[in-house]
């Protein structure tokens, strides 16, 4: 699993809680650190062979950079890769990242158990 801070966002606290409590749950967790491009997170993912790319990005981009990284990776015809999404998104962005193939797209208070429930069950 890949996890990853994409764009200008300086703010890690977030993902370095999710990566310990995937790796507490038994994944081998990758964090790419901060301020990725969506480029950098596409060819990260090909080639560690991740099957998850958690993304997360708070200043409010992420109808523009999470998509990007989705058409980045068909590009490469790369589908079987699970793209969950977690930060401050509104309602009304979330249908729209789910037609882009990212999925959860989870907020603030959402519980960890919840987040590993989703990505176990729907990883590829």
């Amino acid at each position: 699993m890949l996890v990853t801070k994409l764009g200008l966002d300086g703010h890690d606290r977030g993902a370095l809680v999710i990566c310990r409590a995937l790796r507490g749950s038994g994944m081998e967790v990758i964090y790419s650190g901060l301020f990725c491009t969506p480029q950098q997170v596409a060819k990260t993912a090909i080639e560690e062979d991740v099957d998850v790319i958690a993304m997360s990005l708070p200043n409010g981009a992420h109808l523009t950079l999470f998509p990007k990284v989705s058409r980045l990776l068909e590009e490469q015809n790369v589908q079987d890769i699970l793209l969950v999404g977690g930060v401050v998104i509104p309602e009304s962005d979330k249908n729209e990242l789910e037609k882009a193939g990212i999925t959860g797209n989870f907020g603030p208070g959402t519980s960890l158990d919840k987040i590993i429930e989703h990505i176990v069950k729907n990883v590829k």
